[in-house]
């Protein structure tokens, strides 16, 4: 894993301003800790910063096709899990390799393949490759998009990078918001392609953007198909048992310690159960995996459900650690330490958006910054609800006949920020529109029945919007910390597979991810594999809550954050007993804090 950054100028000499590149990729040190490169031609400045994860002498970047007069130059983040058969195939193709990674296949690939490299690659990523002899820049992103890929027009071509930060440092890039970006981060609808950031895109995933003289073209290269599932009920739980078992194995390989993340729910537990037992077949049955799970210190006495929560994870992940055989741990942490203003401006930095859940995500960066005193690598669990149907909405009449994104029903706008209705940003409007054209996006077969239908727009809904956004956390939480997470669950062999299997099969139980259990019997206890969806922890300690509020306080007193937010909805969450502040509120005051900490930060031009 690793940060990339760069551009391309058709106008002007980037080599004049070498210190913008090294500044450029300077900000991106915490997603590669490791090392740091720049390359700058006539036309591109190309910036690299390493995480190093496999091959750790041989993979530095930017890497070029030949050490004189280079053709070809390529800054890449993320893993590709098929490498060393790629490598196998273009050597017989008549390809030369200097190195064991898999950013050489990736190079070496494009040189065969050119933008169509981006089909034969399994895995994520994210990366650009500046062709000299062609005068063109590729830019790729993975297919589920779990790596970040950001982009803005400059004049006479454009900028890129992992994540916008970097790309303010260029001078002809600006910290600029608009209503239109408003718009987009607090509607929670989570598009891609446009960002809260006036002029910032994403490379959108499973797609690639081309940039030479005649201007930018972007396309999607795969995108989620509707088809006839020819297995019975049997032949497919054998197949998602197959599936996962091989994106498993291939997201073992490393250099460097890796772990799993074990909440005590059937999503992860199946995945460690799994990755443990390929770890013996590989080193001997002595052979453990390090797994990891967070809880608050005020938990085990004093859970507090909500309206996502129903029960207390850390029982259930040690009894899921015992049964696999892991050496498990438990990050506690003191929900106080979620009041330090510094990791509180540490996650939203890391983020570049107001836009977060809060506590939840200030002890995620938490929990990773202990992950990575002892792993570099970590494997999650994530999306496995969105694959295999986990979330309410799969199953309440009332998110199914919604006209609406269904996650807007969970806590509605009583989790939203409140936003100034002088701002006029005719949220309600958009959200109607947007909600429009992404069901025109979705995929049918003839002959659907209703049910059929619906869940298959539900699912799409969850894999290319819901999904995005968790992706979004887990990387940009992670690589704050220099630790790569993997996500098994998103390989898109299976996430095919899954689109194209019934409801009547996802649901054969009548219950939530009825594939991923059949096929998980054996890998994990019983009580694990019937334990109802838990959303991730959070505290509901009244000192944390109190604090929250002191917090809000303060950022309501800044003339910017009162004229973003509406203070009259802010104000009850306020006057709330702490003990008695539920999760809805709570998340408001959330929200207007980390309105304040981002504008505090980043200083952006609002042009509302």
């Amino acid at each position: 894993m690793c940060g990339i950054t760069g551009w391309v100028s058709f106008h002007q000499d980037p080599r004049t301003q070498t210190p913008v590149i090294e500044a450029m990729t300077a900000t991106l040190a915490p997603r590669g800790p490791d090392a740091d490169g720049v390359w700058v031609g006539p036309r591109a400045a190309i910036g690299h910063r390493r995480l190093a994860v496999i091959d750790i002498a041989g993979g530095v970047q930017p890497m070029t096709d030949r050490p004189d007069a280079p053709t070809t130059v390529l800054t890449y983040s993320g893993e590709i899990y098929n490498h060393h058969g790629l490598r196998s195939q273009l050597r017989g193709l008549g390809h030369e390799f200097r190195t064991g990674s898999d950013t050489e296949v990736v190079l070496r690939g494009y040189a065969e393949w050119g933008e169509e490299v981006a089909d034969h690659l399994d895995g994520m990523f994210a990366f650009a490759v500046w062709d000299e002899r062609a005068q063109r820049l590729l830019l790729v992103r993975d297919r589920l998009g779990v790596k970040p890929l950001f982009w803005a027009a400059l004049d006479g071509g454009l900028a890129f990078a992992s994540e916008p930060k970097a790309l303010f440092v260029h001078p002809e890039i600006r910290p600029r918001v608009d209503a239109d970006g408003l718009r987009e981060a607090y509607s929670l609808l989570f598009n891609t392609g446009p960002t809260v950031w006036s002029g910032v895109r994403e490379v959108e995933p499973g797609g690639l953007l081309l940039l030479d003289r005649d201007g930018i073209r972007e396309r999607r290269y795969w995108r989620l198909a509707a088809a006839a599932h020819p297995d019975d009920r049997d032949t497919t739980v054998a197949r998602v048992h197959d599936l996962v078992s091989t994106a498993a194995r291939a997201q073992l390989a490393a250099d460097v310690p890796l772990c799993s993340l074990l909440s005590g729910g059937i999503d992860s537990t199946v995945l460690t159960a799994l990755l443990a037992g390929e770890l013996r077949l590989r080193e001997g049955p002595g052979a453990r995996i390090r797994s990891y799970a967070v809880d608050y210190n005020d938990q085990a006495e004093g859970f507090t459900g909500d309206v996502l929560r129903t029960g207390h994870d850390t029982p259930y992940a040690t009894e899921a650690g015992a049964f696999i055989g892991t050496d498990h741990s438990t990050v506690v942490l003191d929900p106080r330490a979620l009041l330090d203003p510094e990791h509180r401006k540490a996650v939203v930095v890391a983020r570049d958006s107001p836009i977060g859940v809060g506590d939840m995500d200030t002890s995620l960066y938490l929990l990773f910054g202990e992950i990575r005193k002892h792993s570099t690598v970590a494997l999650s669990g994530e999306a496995a609800d969105e694959v295999f149907g986990g979330y309410p909405w799969f199953h309440n009449p009332k998110a199914l006949a919604a006209s609406t994104f269904p996650w807007l029903l969970v806590t509605g706008d009583e989790a939203a920020m409140p936003l100034n209705p002088e701002l006029d940003l005719r949220i309600d409007e958009f959200r109607a529109d947007t909600y429009r054209t992404a069901l025109a996006a979705v995929p049918h077969l003839d002959g659907e029945t209703p049910t059929e239908h619906r869940q298959r727009e539900m699912q799409h809904l969850s894999l290319t919007r819901w999904l995005r956004q968790l992706l979004h956390r887990k990387d940009r939480l992670s690589m704050a910390q220099g630790l790569e997470v993997r996500v098994p669950y998103c390989d898109h062999r299976l996430v095919e597979y899954a689109f194209t299997t019934p409801w009547t099969l996802k649901n054969f139980d009548g219950r939530e991810k009825s594939l991923l259990r059949a096929a998980g019997t054996g890998l994990a206890p019983d009580s694990v594999l019937h334990r109802p969806k838990n959303h991730y922890p959070a505290t509901h300690h009244p000192d944390y809550n109190r604090g929250l509020q002191n917090m809000a306080r303060d950022a309501l007193a800044d003339d910017t954050v009162r004229s973003l937010a509406d203070e009259t909805r802010v104000k009850p969450c306020l006057d709330t007993p702490p003990g008695q502040l539920e999760w809805g509120h709570r998340l408001r005051l959330e929200r207007v804090v980390d309105l304040a900490l981002w504008l505090d930060h980043y200083q952006p031009e609002l042009a509302l």
